[in-house]
């Protein structure tokens, strides 16, 4: 965690500075908006903001959102305060902390600030094994292309990368390329010397430099312009960029993350995406499966939400009974996991009772979703069942753990031995050898097309 705080350095900011290191962020001062800009633009980044309230916030977010410089503000000041807090707020701020600071209030601060940046959530079968390829290349240094649609969390598999990465310590940056204006993006990735353009008051590090040592995110790279892809070439291949208006290279040691949900063998065929580029870029390719693809995770993601939403209105946690989660996983959610969320946001906030009924699970309009048939049936049926079991561990060994959720899985699958060995993802051989034994331990074991009787 990099933070930068921005005002006076005295009293309790200084506090509030010794309580962040503690809590091992990384600390810069900056005792104006200016001097902060300064260094922000020099590529001393941050990944928050902490700003003295008596400081035009307003101001310092608009030159913020000029620069395309995106990082979240917390204010801070005096507890009396309140007409400063409101008004920083409504500018903009995401957070106010009174003073004198509580080194609690910090800590969840930065820990939310720290969860939401790399959070990975998972325990679906497919996504344990893609998770297992990014763990085996993430300390390397080759490129690293990670496809799948729109919302299933490429960005949230980078910052795990890099993590797991020996780059860890140094800066992780992110562009969206598909967010920044074509004719600024190149400022944007290089940089530019003051006067370059019009509007180029100061030098300006690009995201390049700025991610020097770490590693540098190409979020959505598909939408970058074809010409400026020859820079991003050059760049990736000899490390070095030339800033726009500079006179001279400048070296950079940087690993490239780049994220795509267009087929980017289509692009090339169609002429909107350079051939060598791809190549460079897609060393490793991590596809990730969509949501609807990875039942487990379904689950696992809304019990996740369900307890952040909570936490965040300052309501009580509750659980999502078996119909809200039957619901959950008959939806196609073509938004992936960023439509999950939104969806278990609204149902923490709609939900009546001590649990999160089917009725919570609604539309924005605040239609209630109707429960339709389940895409696939058995893989959705065991997904609950091993969710279901997974509540009762404890006390649990592995062995058992996992011949409760063999016998339940087929069960599901009315005994087909090859649906349930797939859903697994073991051998038909191993769960044959395993359904031998429980048989012979004298449990019951489904036989095809009955889930109760016992094998022979």
């Amino acid at each position: 965690m990099r933070l930068m705080i921005i005002g006076n350095l005295s009293g309790d900011l200084t506090t509030a500075t010794k309580i962040a290191m503690d809590r091992g962020a990384k600390v810069t001062h900056a005792p104006t908006i200016d001097s902060g800009l300064r260094d922000l633009r020099a590529g001393n980044g941050a990944d928050l903001l902490m700003v003295d309230v008596r400081i035009d916030i307003a101001g310092l977010i608009e030159q913020l959102e000029i620069e395309h410089i995106h990082i979240p503000i917390v204010a801070c000041g005096i507890e009396h305060d309140a007409d400063a807090a409101v008004a920083a707020i409504q500018a903009g701020a995401k957070e106010y902390i009174p003073f004198p600071p509580e080194p609690e209030l910090i800590a969840a601060v930065l820990e939310a600030v720290a969860a939401e940046s790399h959070e990975l959530i998972h325990r679906d079968e497919k996504m344990t094994d893609v998770l297992k390829l990014a763990e085996q290349v993430a300390r390397s240094d080759a490129s690293i292309l990670i496809t799948g649609e729109s919302g299933t969390g490429k960005e949230v598999m980078a910052r795990h990368i890099h993590l797991k990465s020996t780059r860890s310590g140094d800066a992780f940056i992110s562009v969206n390329c598909a967010a920044i204006p074509e004719n600024l993006l190149e400022s944007e990735l290089f940089g530019h010397e003051k006067g370059a353009f019009t509007g180029a008051v100061a030098r300006r590090i690009g995201k390049f430099e700025e991610a020097n040592g770490g590693t540098l995110l190409l979020d959505e790279i598909s939408e970058m312009d074809v010409r400026l892809q020859a820079k991003l070439l050059r760049a990736i291949q000899e490390r070095v960029i030339d800033r726009v208006g500079g006179t001279k290279p400048v070296a950079v040691d940087i690993r490239i993350v780049a994220t795509s949900n267009r087929d980017l063998a289509l692009a090339v065929h169609e002429g909107s995406f350079r051939e060598d580029l791809l190549y460079r870029l897609n060393v490793v390719n991590l596809k990730l499966p969509a949501l609807r693809d990875r039942p487990l995770d379904i689950l696992e993601l809304a019990d996740h939400f369900a307890r952040k939403y909570a936490t965040a209105n300052g309501m009580p946690e509750r659980q999502l009974t078996e119909d809200a989660r039957r619901q959950l996983l008959a939806n196609p959610w073509r938004g992936n996991v960023r439509e999950l969320e939104n969806t278990i946001h609204r149902a923490v906030l709609l939900a009546s009772g001590n649990q999160i009924d089917a009725q919570a699970i609604r539309t924005p309009d605040g239609s209630v979703v109707e429960i339709g048939a389940a895409r696939g049936g058995p893989a959705e049926m065991a997904a609950l069942a091993a969710e279901s079991i997974s509540r009762n561990l404890v006390g649990s060994t592995v062995a058992e753990v996992e011949r409760d959720l063999i016998l339940e899985t087929l069960g599901h699958c009315l005994g087909n031995r090859t649906r349930a060995a797939t859903i697994l993802g073991i051998s038909i051989r191993t769960l044959r050898n395993k359904l031998k034994q429980y048989a012979q331990d004298g449990l019951d074991v489904p036989v095809p097309g009955n889930a109760s009787a016992i094998a022979s």
